[in-house]
């Protein structure tokens, strides 16, 4: 049996890629996450905009 894809519609915007997924209550949500190496910075949202403003504003704290 094949892995189910968890997420779809995934973007990016600069090094944090944003994805739509459902959470396990069958909600759909997006999620934010910084690939960054050592950044760690992830976040949920309930719209796609939102994610992508926090994308758009998110500053790594790595030097």
């Amino acid at each position: 049996m094949p892995a189910r894809d968890f997420f779809h519609s995934i973007s990016r915007i600069g090094p944090v890629q944003i994805g739509t997924h459902r959470d396990r209550h069958g909600r759909t949500r997006t999620a934010a996450v910084c690939t960054a190496e050592g950044c760690g910075w992830s976040s949920d949202y309930t719209t796609r905009s939102a994610a992508e403003l926090a994308a758009r504003t998110h500053r790594c704290r790595i030097n």
